[in-house]
């Protein structure tokens, strides 16, 4: 009797004891599955925002600049102009064709604060305003400057169809400069002698070791007149008649927007809020300026600091609109 109620009490307690074990496995997998379920998510969201970070860096994603509804459209230039710089040819040109090809733009303004910089870039920007006026001509073109509208950036702005300033702005500076330094009396002083080799007659002109050359110096002046001229004839071309023309205009003084005013550099006072409003009767602006990817502003960022470590002389030379 004794044996039997022992073996009864071993059954109970093996029973027990798988029914625990079995539990624990359960719960052990439904643990693993609910684990492999999160994993799975996870995995899922990163791949996704892999996804769309990639998207974004090769613009798949669209940049939210199609409007449906009319509007003035907005492309800000400022900074100093040169190839791959805040201001480029390049991004201008870009922006100006997005804002042409949205249906809803109404009119657009250049918002302009630049003290110049390359005369080709600023040219380029130039003749793609005047071909796109001559494919839009519905589409008006106003050029409003705030701070500073000086050299190149004024060579970009007589191609608006008007020009906008504020009181104290400053605009003007039409002239043509190329600058550069003379080490040959600190190299006497120093004792350094230079040594230069050239394969070319002229291939040393404008040296910052050697002595001026006058027939050197005579040819870069006339290049210089030549740059001069040209600037001088988009100025004329781009104001016409509304441009009161003395020897000063030309001579690379700049003046105030109210002093613009009188001598026909620009045509009114007003801000880009104003120009929206009272004169492309637009109240809403829609910004097409281009801007940098994260990627590209990473890269320039990576790019100047490896010439930086490197002791590479980036100083950009030739001629300036400034």
């Amino acid at each position: 009797m004794a044996m039997a109620e022992e073996n009864r009490q071993q059954n109970q307690d093996d029973s027990w004891s798988r029914d625990a074990l079995e539990r624990l496995a359960s719960a052990g997998l439904k643990e693993q599955k609910t684990a492999r379920r999160w994993n799975i998510f996870f995995k899922v969201l990163l791949f996704l925002y892999l996804f769309l970070t990639l998207f974004y860096f090769l613009g798949w994603l669209g940049d939210g600049k199609n409007r449906t509804g009319k509007h003035a459209a907005l492309i800000d230039i400022a900074g100093v102009i040169e190839p791959g710089g805040e201001v480029n040819a390049d991004a201008v040109i870009g922006s100006l064709r997005d804002a042409y090809d949205d249906r809803g733009t109404q009119g657009i303004i250049l918002r302009i604060n630049s003290p110049g910089g390359s005369p080709v870039q600023a040219g380029i920007i130039n003749d793609e305003i005047r071909r796109q006026k001559k494919l839009h001509p519905k589409i008006p073109v106003y050029a409003v400057v705030e701070d500073i509208c000086a050299s190149g950036g004024y060579y970009i702005a007589v191609a608006a169809d008007k020009i906008y300033v504020d009181k104290a702005s400053v605009i003007g500076s039409i002239g043509v400069l190329m600058d550069g330094y003379g080490f040959t009396e600190a190299m006497k002083k120093l004792g350094v002698e230079r040594r230069l080799m050239t394969a070319g007659e002229n291939k040393a002109m404008l040296d910052p070791f050697s002595p001026v050359n006058p027939k050197h110096q005579a040819y870069a002046q006339a290049m210089l007149n030549e740059v001069h001229e040209q600037f001088k004839n988009v100025v004329r071309q781009g104001r016409g008649q509304r441009l009161k023309e003395t020897p000063e205009v030309f001579s690379g003084l700049f003046w105030s927007g109210e002093e613009g005013i009188k001598l026909g550099l620009a045509d009114a006072l007003g801000s880009a809020d104003y120009v929206a409003r009272e004169v492309i009767k637009q109240e809403e602006i829609v910004d097409f300026t281009y801007q940098d990817s994260f990627a590209d502003r990473f890269a320039k960022r990576l790019g100047a600091s490896m010439a930086q470590s490197l002791g590479i002389d980036t100083m950009k030379k030739g001629l300036q609109l400034r």
